[in-house]
């Protein structure tokens, strides 16, 4: 168990710090350090920080260094480095070519008398997990900047109860850390309203594949002929399905088909084979073209992009792509991507491009993952129940001395703006479970029985089908708090086990003392507790392999 002795004596500086740069008038309102970098390289300088994912051929190589914000009202003071170190063990050169990340930084600790709100956007996403679990297999640990913690925390299926009116119900959990002396855990569980798969809306799917040269690599593209090849399969003879590919240009290869026609549509993906080059800008405008020419009101209008990501002719302008999937998305027509292949990968793009078109980003490195995104959650991936949806916790400086939102760097939103209908925030399917924890010390000056709500948790989402804003809030006492970590529930374990294992890997200045070692005995109890859950025994398996591989 690690302590935060040392981290407590830092944060009473970085309050100094606060105070000195306030009363000297050193106003300062740079953003936190945004990092691009190759996987493959680990010099020492980090870059200017960039406001959009710029593509591979202008990827500077730079160790990410996250810096600590302390928000202040109207403005972001810049407090102090956290150092960061590279992750991987193995030699650099060891790794795959041509792996494009973006680092967001690492949530510092906050002092409640300098904020006591916290604000993100829900993430439904698991790309970066499932990243990892590639990396793994193929005998390497995954380098720092892949780490999305909160993907690894939202791969899992953690069974809460759905709601009972609206889209989402709350559950709140908390413990104390067994990572931490004298903090606490505290888990904000978020389940969405499930559909069956028959009450689903029709679909008008537009498939855009990628069929440059680099999707011949290590059969890229067999596994996205199996993919949709399960999604067609699992289609409705009511839904209609398009595909678009692009080389060096992007042509239609298929007109809106209806699903019951299978035969037809799997013949045009059966017959596609890597050619040259990859416009990823003229494949989504001929996409969106096609989407647009096939809409249908009342439907799920959507596009699916199966791609590596990295655009070398055409506008490779990332600003410019981005800006096309956020004007379709305010037409009600909405992009997912789905990342394979390991070796000429861009992560950033991808992910940046379903966040700007509303839908979900997701990695398939083996069939039983396809599986699970094409069959097990199409109706999740597909029919959306919330726009624009955000999470805000509010706490109680009474109670609650200080807090760190562990992951979301990315999604993260000015705590002004929760209320703010315009902010764009994040997409939740149906049946989707959205998981964040905290760490949190409390005050000290009365026993738990006499202090009062620790925390209020808000959620405000917007109805896709009426425009209707609703807000639910839940309320969590000190008294709340688990005396113990063995006294949680199994998924509360869980879910902070995997955190822990996130923040190992991307080597969080948080989790300095902590290790593989310390995480992989924890991760086999929750391998006996969920003995019927597949996704924990392979955790547990993925845990042993790192431990293994960071020796």
């Amino acid at each position: 168990m690690k302590t935060r002795s040392m981290l407590n004596v830092a944060f009473v500086f970085v309050c100094v710090a606060v105070l000195t740069l306030t009363a000297c008038g050193a106003a300062a309102t740079p953003a936190p350090l945004q990092v691009q970098s190759k996987a493959a390289a680990a010099p020492t300088q980090a870059p200017a920080p960039t406001s959009a994912p710029a593509m591979p051929a202008a990827a500077p190589a730079a160790t990410p260094i996250p810096v600590a914000v302390v928000s202040r009202p109207g403005s972001q003071v810049i407090i102090t480095p956290l150092p960061q170190t590279p992750n991987p063990d193995l030699p650099p050169e060891s790794w795959p070519a041509d792996m494009f990340f973006q680092h967001y930084g690492v949530n510092p600790l906050i002092d409640t008398r300098e904020e006591h709100l916290s604000t993100f956007a829900m993430d439904v996403d698991t790309a970066s997990y499932t990243v990892m679990r590639k990396y793994i297999a193929d005998g390497h640990l995954p380098p720092a900047e892949s780490v999305r913690v909160e993907e690894y925390v939202n791969y899992f299926n953690y069974n809460y109860a759905g709601p009972e009116t609206g889209a989402f119900a709350i559950h709140l959990e908390g413990a104390p850390s067994p990572f931490g002396e004298g903090y606490y855990l505290l888990r904000v569980g978020l389940q969405g309203k499930r559909i069956d798969a028959s009450q689903r809306k029709d679909a008008m799917l537009t498939f855009l594949v990628d069929v440059s040269g680099s999707m011949g690599d290590n059969q890229k593209l067999e596994m996205v002929k199996q993919a949709l090849g399960m999604l067609v399969n699992e289609l409705r003879p009511t839904d209609q399905v398009g595909i678009v590919v692009f080389s060096t240009q992007a042509r239609e290869v298929l007109q809106p088909t209806p699903a019951s026609d299978k035969s037809r549509i799997m013949s045009v993906v059966n017959s596609l084979r890597p050619e040259n080059s990859t416009n990823v800008e003229g494949g989504l405008t001929l996409a969106y073209q096609m989407a647009s020419r096939a809409y249908r009101k009342g439907a799920i209008n959507h596009v699916i992009l199966c791609s590596d990501g990295v655009a070398n002719v055409g506008d490779t302008n990332a600003n410019a792509i981005l800006a096309q999937a956020k004007e379709y998305a305010g037409r009600d027509i909405t992009l997912s991507t789905i990342g394979v292949g390991m070796g000429n990968y861009n992560d950033v793009l991808l992910e940046q491009l379903a966040d700007k078109g509303n839908g979900n980003y997701a990695y398939v490195d083996t069939v039983e993952q396809a599986h699970r995104v094409f069959v097990e959650n199409l109706t999740g991936t597909l029919q959306v129940i919330a726009k624009d949806a955000k999470v805000q916790v509010d706490f109680n400086p009474a109670v609650v001395s200080r807090f760190r939102l562990i992951g979301y760097e990315n999604r993260a939103i000015e705590n002004k703006d929760f209320r703010n209908d315009t902010v764009d925030a994040g997409e939740v399917g149906a049946g989707h479970n959205v998981t964040a924890l905290y760490e949190v010390r409390f005050k000290d000056e009365a026993p738990p029985s006499q202090q009062g709500n620790a925390l209020i948790v808000y959620v405000r989402y917007q109805d896709p089908e009426a425009g209707k804003v609703s807000e639910i809030n839940q309320t969590f006492a000190r008294t709340q708090f688990a005396s113990s970590f063995d006294a949680t529930s199994p998924s509360f374990k869980l879910a902070a086990v995997v955190a822990e294992y996130a923040e190992v890997l991307r080597a969080s200045y948080w989790a300095r003392g902590s290790s593989l070692e310390n995480v992989q005995g924890l991760a086999q109890r929750m391998k006996q507790a969920l003995s019927e859950d597949k996704d924990v025994a392979e955790f547990a398996q993925l845990i042993s392999r790192a431990s293994q591989l960071g020796k």
